[in-house]
């Protein structure tokens, strides 16, 4: 046997040895936008079962992938949640680090809103609006009537996710990446939002940008659907390219800047620590992230049936990634 699978197979059995009575409680970490249906599935399950409340750390979707990464053994996360996809080279640093075994799952979708306060003005913007007012290398607009006389004759700024989260990750493809194509005042290739004060980022913390909001009604946010959706009495969605931020339009792929959310199982924690498979069918049943079920109160879009079905099967079976997901 060689060398690394020793070790391996060593880690392995020592956590196995002494895990159990290190702790009785899930530990899941990762993404902000994740965390409100995670954190709802685990008071559920904690209400409903006799295993103990699972423990969800929101630390972004880049941190959570690093924790959930780094090993096996109790002192590591059982299960991360992520608002995009894992990347190969996470992959990787997962298998470098002896999480050889995983399991992913399709939360369901959510869409990245544009939102500022009630009292602030309203906002229609296009994706090629929002890169010329983000974009490190273009024009570097002020206030938003240099961008179109239409908008606002407002400063422009943005409170966001910073590079850890997912989220940013998918606004910069969605929006910087895809809007750019539709303007030529950015320079398209390696386009990155500005650092030079207009774009603040917020944290890890969606409703400490929403609370941010209020206090300052003209600046926009941007996270998660879910978070409108919460807190649809002090915040509005802005139209982008002519779609409303609502689930019907999510849901459909009308609304064009949204994205799959995802989490994921470390096979090897189960059986050890107790109720990890149970929170996972849990989390992917038809009464917690089907079209009636108590996640979608919260803002979560459900998977079409055909595709909820087979994620679930995935889940329950615990079909192992392969390394092929990126081929």
């Amino acid at each position: 046997m060689k060398l690394s699978n020793l070790i391996t197979v060593a880690v392995a059995a020592s956590f196995v040895a002494g895990a159990a009575s290190a702790r009785d409680q899930i530990r899941i970490v990762g993404s902000s936008t994740v965390f409100p249906f995670s954190t709802a599935v685990a008071e559920q399950f904690g209400k409903t079962t006799d295993f103990a409340t699972p423990v969800v750390e929101s630390t972004g979707s880049g941190g959570g992938m690093k924790l959930f990464c780094a090993g096996v053994g109790a002192e590591h996360p059982d299960m991360t949640n992520s608002s995009r996809r894992m990347k190969a080279k996470e992959f990787q640093m997962c298998a470098d680090n002896g999480v050889t075994e995983i399991v992913e799952s399709v939360v369901g979708y959510d869409g990245i809103v544009i939102a500022n306060a009630h009292a602030g003005p309203t906002f229609a913007l296009t994706r090629a609006q929002l890169v010329i007012a983000l974009a490190d290398n273009g024009p570097k607009p002020s206030t938003w009537d240099e961008i179109d006389p239409s908008l606002p004759a407002i400063a422009i700024e943005v409170l966001g996710p910073p590079p850890s989260s997912g989220t940013r990750d998918a606004f910069e493809e969605l929006v910087m990446e895809e809007g750019c194509e539709a303007t030529d005042l950015v320079e398209c290739e390696g386009v990155s939002i500005r650092e030079d004060g207009i774009y603040v980022e917020a944290g890890e913390n969606d409703n400490l940008i929403v609370s941010k909001l209020e206090a300052n009604p003209n600046a926009l946010g941007i996270f998660g659907f879910s978070f409108l959706d919460q807190n649809s009495d002090v915040i509005k969605g802005a139209n982008v390219d002519d779609v409303e931020p609502t689930f019907e339009n999510i849901a459909d792929g009308a609304y064009a800047v949204s994205r799959s959310l995802y989490y994921y199982i470390k096979v090897a924690h189960i059986g050890v620590i107790p109720g990890i498979q149970e929170y996972a069918a849990e989390f992917s049943s038809e009464a917690a992230a089907g079209e009636e079920g108590y996640l979608t109160d919260k803002g979560l879009i459900p998977l079409p049936e055909d595709m909820f079905e087979a994620n679930a099967a995935g889940v329950n079976g615990l079909t192992l990634m392969t390394g092929k997901e990126w081929d």
